[in-house]
C-alpha cells in the first residue's frame, strides 16, 4: 500500500504491485516515515508551479504534479529481499509513504547501529541543511541567524551549534517553540530582539515577513540562504532599502544536487551517509513531535494542513509484519 495526493488535499491509500528484486536491488520493509511538513504541504494542497514540476520531482516519486502524484522521502525500513549483506539491514531510503517497496541498492543509505530507526527518518532534513551550510561556508567566529524555528531551520540550528561561532541566533514568532528551541541548547530569540550586523542567515520560515527581516539583519555585503520553498505563492520583498543600500546577496540552498563547494569531491550517497552518522544526537529526537498509524495518514495530512496541530515532523508508524 502507499499514499497518492490525489487532488488538491485529497489523499488516499491505494494498493502496489511490487516485482521481485533483481540482482542489484531490495524489498525494504518500512518501519517509519516521516511527513516533511512544509514540502509536502506544498504538494498535498497542490501549490507546486507548473514550470519547475520536473525540477522538484522527489527521487521515488511516481505520478506527476499536481495529481494523482505519490510523493516523499523519508523512509526508513528494514531488508526482507536482497543481496546477503544487506538482509535485515536497517536502512534509509528518499521514498514516499509506502509499506513496502523495491528500490536500487544504490538508493539505500545504512542506518548505524547506535542511530535509533525513529530518529534515522529526519536524515533527509539532516542533508538539507547539511547542503545549506556547504552552500554557506560558516567560518570561525561569524555572527549567523536563522530565521524561522520549524523543522528545517532548527535543523540548519542544530547543526550550526558544532561550529565556533561569535553569535548563532534561532529567530522564530511563535512563543510555544521556545522549549523546543532550548531543548537544542539554544536561546529563543523573538524577531524584534534579534540583533543585527550578521554575516550570514538563513532563511527558513517562507514567509514575506521573515525574508524582509532576514535582510535587515544582515551585515553589509552579507548573505541570505533562502532555504525556503514558496511553491506557487508570490513573494513581496523590500529591496529598495537594505538590499541595495547595503549590497546584500540572496541565494537559494536546496537538496536536488550537491551543494557547488563540495560538488565535485562528494555524491549524493556520501551526503546522505554523513548525514545519518549526525543522528547519533539524542538531541535531535525533539523534531519528532506527532505520530500517526500509515492506514490513518488521509486524516494526518488534513489534520497538519488545518493547522490543528503545530508540529515540526510527524513520524508514520507502519505495521510489524
Amino acid at each position: 500500500m502507499a499514499y497518492w495526493t490525489v487532488g488538491p488535499c485529497q489523499g488516499e491509500l491505494r494498493r502496489e504491485e511490487l516485482p521481485r528484486p533483481a540482482e542489484h536491488e531490495a524489498m525494504v520493509r518500512t518501519l517509519y516515515s516521516g511527513i516533511s511538513r512544509g514540502t509536502e504541504l506544498v504538494v498535498h494542497e497542490s501549490h507546486v508551479p507548473p514550470r519547475i514540476a520536473k525540477e522538484m520531482r522527489a527521487p521515488h516519486q511516481e505520478g506527476e504534479f499536481p495529481a494523482p502524484v505519490k510523493f516523499g522521502y523519508l523512509s526508513v525500513g528494514v531488508v526482507e529481499e536482497g543481496p546477503e549483506d544487506w538482509a535485515g539491514q536497517t536502512v534509509f531510503c528518499l521514498h514516499p509513504h509506502q509499506d513496502r517497496y523495491v528500490v536500487p541498492l544504490s538508493a539505500l543509505t545504512r542506518v548505524p547501529d547506535d542511530v535509533p530507526a525513529r530518529r534515522a527518518v529526519l536524515t533527509g532534513i539532516v542533508e538539507i541543511a547539511l547542503n545549506a551550510l556547504w552552500d554557506a561556508g560558516p567560518r570561525l567566529g561569524d555572527r549567523i541567524a536563522v530565521v524561522g524555528g520549524g523543522l528545517v531551520g532548527g535543523m540548519t540550528a542544530a547543526l550550526l551549534r558544532r561550529f565556533p561561532l561569535e553569535r548563532l541566533q534561532l529567530l522564530e514568532s511563535n512563543p510555544r517553540k521556545r522549549g523546543f528551541v532550548e531543548s537544542l541548547g539554544l536561546d529563543f530569540v523573538l524577531p524584534e530582539d534579534a540583533a543585527r550586523d550578521c554575516d550570514i542567515v538563513f532563511h527558513c520560515s517562507a514567509t514575506d515577513e521573515g525574508l524582509a527581516k532576514s535582510l535587515r539583519l544582515a551585515g553589509d555585503e552579507g548573505e541570505i540562504i533562502e532555504m525556503s520553498w514558496y511553491g506557487d505563492r508570490a513573494v513581496s520583498l523590500p529591496l529598495g532599502e537594505d538590499f541595495h543600500a547595503r549590497r546584500l546577496t540572496i541565494r537559494a540552498s536546496q537538496v536536488g544536487v550537491v551543494a557547488r563547494p563540495r560538488r565535485h569531491r562528494r555524491t549524493t550517497g556520501e551526503r546522505l551517509d554523513l548525514a545519518v552518522s549526525l543522528l547519533r544526537d539524542p538531541v535531535f529526537d525533539a523534531f519528532l513531535t506527532g505520530e500517526s498509524r500509515f492506514e490513518d495518514l488521509p486524516e494526518a495530512f488534513d489534520e497538519l494542513a488545518n493547522g490543528e496541530r503545530d508540529e515540526l515532523c510527524r513520524l508514520v508508524t507502519y505495521n510489524k509484519e
